[in-house]
């Protein structure tokens, strides 16, 4: 060899320090050494992977309040595997505790400034690989665009449910407190009830109980690959859930070793797997939203139209709030995700040619897998699905050339036809819905809540919630530019775009306007003749904007429609 080529070899960085070794190596990273020295690291260190442990650890909500313990166990995991584990911060916000109030409308704004802080970090840093570990619900999707950004080695964990509350032995949750507010405006609990529901609904730490938007991001990721089998289904205070961290730590460390990468992982089936599993589960509206943000920093076209393809073959077969009975601790009980995965790949529904973060297909993972006890009635068979098709609709109509999301379990029927009643803020429709101006036969718009509009596309679940807790849940049909909680249920329809802020028809809806919603024939219709949609659309004038500094001015100026996942990043 000639010395050129043997300097060339020697100065190439090994796979496993791949990206670390541009800050640690040679006399003139001396003073990154020495900083490094600083937080921990010894000169062994230089020569491992380093990993960094992106925890969104905050005492903001109950949903991450243990997750700087669970960041410890994955730095534990990559340090016994071999490697050196880095932890840092990310922020979360809290959806339930702001939620219907102007506060909320910083929640999706979130999702970008997690995945911008994950991939900045990391980006500086060099690490050679990554655990992120999420609990609300924009902390995964989040995580996983950075990952994809990055498309380094990375591993995600979930940091676990909730258990449920009980009260009056009943089993409750946050969503139970927001329908008891209903309730109790419509007469049917007294203010001492709701009170005492309040006190009982969140018993510790982890996320919100049912097949809301963080139990049915989870189950995406990991039915997408990138996370282990069943990190999706474990409660949040569990030694399930700490070795769960642990092997994500000694995971990470296998990837890096053998340069599997989430470009290797993400991929169009991967998605459609995900999909899949989020129909099964009768999941959240948001997992639209996400799956369509995700994709798009993985390089992964996903439209729209690929949810109805899915959905057209995929029944919902899970009996989990809200729309159901059980809770997710219920599914952890009876084994978690992997049996209904197994139950799905069996089906022909999932692609178990997928490769997965254990390094092996996701059909292999799922070899071993036991079925379900034939007891159990959280998760149905196919012979007796909750619904035959998926209940994630997606609408088009004049209301919504782009498209529209809608949540239909078959519950609350598949057609509704009614009277407008318009408002243009969430606080102003909720107010309405409590003092009994909303009535049987209404469909509420509130509009000027899109991406651009709210800013921030802001979730209903305050609105919705009332409807329920009123039991007009069968009698009055909500639509609107803003999104939904993946608590939200009754005959709801979001994500409609274009927004009203941008000129979508939703903009020009009047009182009294019949709106005809068919989730059949998918379609979503306001019935007025075309010339007087005409004259007013030559009247309306788009509506000042209502932040023109700081983090909410500048998501309102990047921000993409709904129907592209709302992201902020579009070339």
């Amino acid at each position: 060899m000639k010395k050129e080529s043997r300097v060339a070899a020697a100065s190439k960085p090994s796979l496993h320090r791949r990206y670390s070794s541009q800050i640690t190596e040679g006399v003139e990273r001396a003073p990154s050494r020495a900083m490094l020295h600083a937080v921990g690291f010894s000169n062994a260190d230089f020569k491992k992977s380093q990993v960094g442990i992106a925890s969104t650890w905050s005492m903001v909500t109950p949903c991450n309040m243990h997750i700087d313990q669970l960041a410890r166990e994955a730095a534990a995991g990559v340090d016994k595997a071999g490697g050196k584990a880095v932890i840092f911060n990310t922020i979360t916000i809290s959806d339930g505790i702001s939620m219907g109030t102007e506060g909320m409308k910083y929640s999706l704004v979130s999702r970008e400034v997690i995945a911008d802080s994950i991939e900045t970090v990391a980006g500086c840093e060099q690490f050679d690989g990554l655990v992120a570990i999420g609990g609300c619900d924009k902390n995964m999707p989040g995580c996983l665009m950075a990952f994809a950004r990055l498309d380094r080695p990375a591993v995600f964990v979930y940091g676990g449910t909730i258990l449920p509350g009980r009260c009056q032995g009943k089993k409750v949750d946050i969503v139970s407190v927001f329908e008891a507010v209903g309730a109790q405006a419509n007469g049917r609990m007294s203010r001492r009830e709701v009170s005492e529901v309040e006190a009982c609904a969140i018993p510790g730490p982890g996320s919100c109980g049912g097949m809301y938007t963080a139990n049915t991001m989870a189950s995406a990721i990991e039915a997408m690959g990138m996370s282990l089998p069943n990190s999706s289904a474990q409660a949040a205070i569990s030694r399930a859930k700490t070795l769960d961290c642990r092997s994500a730590g000694q995971a990470v460390l296998s990837l890096i070793k053998r340069g599997i990468r989430p470009s290797d992982i993400l991929s169009k089936k991967s998605f459609e797997n995900a999909m899949t599993v989020v129909m099964a589960l009768g999941g959240s509206t948001n997992a639209v939203l996400h799956l369509l943000a995700m994709a798009h920093s993985a390089g992964v076209k996903l439209e729209l139209d690929d949810f109805t393809r899915i959905g057209r073959r995929v029944p919902v077969l899970a009996d989990l709030k809200p729309s159901g009975q059980f809770l997710m601790a219920d599914l952890v009980k009876i084994g978690g995700l992997a049996p209904l995965m197994k139950m799905l790949l069996e089906e022909g529904l999932l692609d178990g040619s997928c490769l997965t973060v254990t390094g092996k297909t996701l059909a292999r993972n799922l070899t071993k897998v036991r079925p379900y006890s034939k007891s159990q009635r959280v998760i149905r068979p196919f012979s007796n699905p909750i619904k035959k098709e998926g209940h994630l609709v997606i609408l088009y109509g004049n209301l919504a050339p782009s498209g529209a999301v809608a949540k239909i379990s078959g519950k609350e029927g598949e057609r509704f036809t009614g009277d407008a009643k318009v408002f243009d803020s969430e606080e102003s429709a909720l107010k309405s819905i409590l003092d009994g101006t909303i009535r049987k036969g209404n469909v509420v718009v509130i509009r000027y809540e899109g991406p651009r509009g709210g800013p921030g596309m802001r979730e209903m679940l305050a609105p919705t919630s009332a409807v329920m807790g009123k039991g007009l849940g069968r009698d009055v049909a909500l639509i609107t530019d803003g999104r939904f909680s993946g608590g939200s249920h009754g005959f709801v329809v979001g994500h409609i775009t274009p927004e009203a802020y941008s000129g979508g028809l939703l903009a020009i809806v009047k009182d009294g306007d019949s709106i005809a919603i068919d989730a059949v024939a998918r379609t979503i219709t306001l019935e007025v003749p075309e010339s007087e949609i005409a004259k007013r659309m030559a009247k309306w004038k788009p509506p000042t904007p209502r932040y023109c500094r700081g983090v909410l001015a500048k998501y309102a100026r990047l921000v993409q429609p709904a129907s592209l996942g709302a992201v902020t990043d579009l070339a």
